[in-house]
């Protein structure tokens, strides 16, 4: 299947049953390819970071009940899974019977896995649970008020510029917008980038960031590119480049790549 068969971007029935095939899978491997990596290696750990907003389902006896999931997809799985196909199959479920909240995860599990070609982890949390709202992570320093002219909405990594000596720094910036490739819908972002090395121009970064006003890309790989372009322009000693983007449809998805192992942090930004 090309792109150009998902459901983003066109008129869709919601199905009123369990339809697992809606799922659409998107290779990464493209992508890869187009930033430098084509012989498959890459040069971070990682993981996509979903939050579904609306999940439902039926209990026996027909009652309705109401969670929201938290997905990890890892970022060497063969695959994305573009987001209306997510959105359509999660509500697929709204009608459904099951008899306990570990059916659906274990059902969500496999479904995921299969078409991300890699085993994805699946929380399903209650409504009451759904985490602490602040503009950013605690110990991140906002770089968006510096005093910019003749800003450029070009794509444009050479503006990644480092100075003398050690340091270990969380920036963050909540200016990232890109373009969806196959709406042109906008995708805003908070862009949070820790790392241990020389200090980053942090107009240079705030102006890069800018830049990506126009571009058309997935979250997944617009976030692979920052990273790329950090260690490539930068060279950190260590790096991890986070995006929390909006909510659509219920789902924000938050790609998180780092030069350390581990896992995206559970957060919930005052725009999700």
């Amino acid at each position: 299947m090309t792109l150009e068969q998902a459901p983003l971007g066109k008129s869709s029935e919601y199905p009123e049953r369990y339809a697992p095939a809606l799922l659409f899978p998107v290779p990464r491997q493209d992508n890869r390819a187009r930033i430098g990596f084509a012989d498959g290696r890459w040069p971070w750990f990682g993981e996509d970071l979903w939050q579904a907003w609306e999940l439902s389902w039926l209990r026996p006896g027909g009652v309705p009940e109401v969670a929201w999931a938290t997905i990890r997809v890892p970022a060497d799985s063969p695959c994305i899974i573009e987001s209306k196909s997510l959105k359509l199959y999660l509500n697929s479920l709204n009608q459904e019977v099951y008899s306990s909240v570990e059916q659906v995860q274990a059902l969500i599990v496999a479904d995921l896995s299969s078409a991300a070609g890699a085993q994805v982890s699946v929380d399903i949390h209650s409504v009451d649970d759904s985490g602490s709202l602040q503009g950013r992570p605690e110990g991140y320093e906002l770089i968006d008020a510096l005093p910019l002219q003749g800003v450029d909405y070009d794509y444009n990594p050479g503006l990644l510029t480092v100075g003398q000596g050690l340091v270990t720094e969380r920036l963050c910036s909540h200016l990232l917008k890109s373009n969806c490739p196959v709406t042109g819908q906008p995708d805003w972002a908070s862009l949070l980038v820790e790392y241990r090395g020389r200090p980053l121009s942090r107009e240079g970064l705030l102006r890069y960031v800018v830049g990506f006003r126009q571009q058309q890309d997935f979250h997944e790989h617009c976030v692979e590119t920052i990273f790329r372009d950090l260690m490539s322009h930068c060279q950190p000693e260590a790096l991890t480049v986070c995006a929390r983007y909006t909510r659509r449809g219920g789902l924000d998805i938050n790609p998180w790549r780092s030069t350390e192992p581990g896992r995206a942090p559970l957060v919930r930004l005052v725009r999700q």
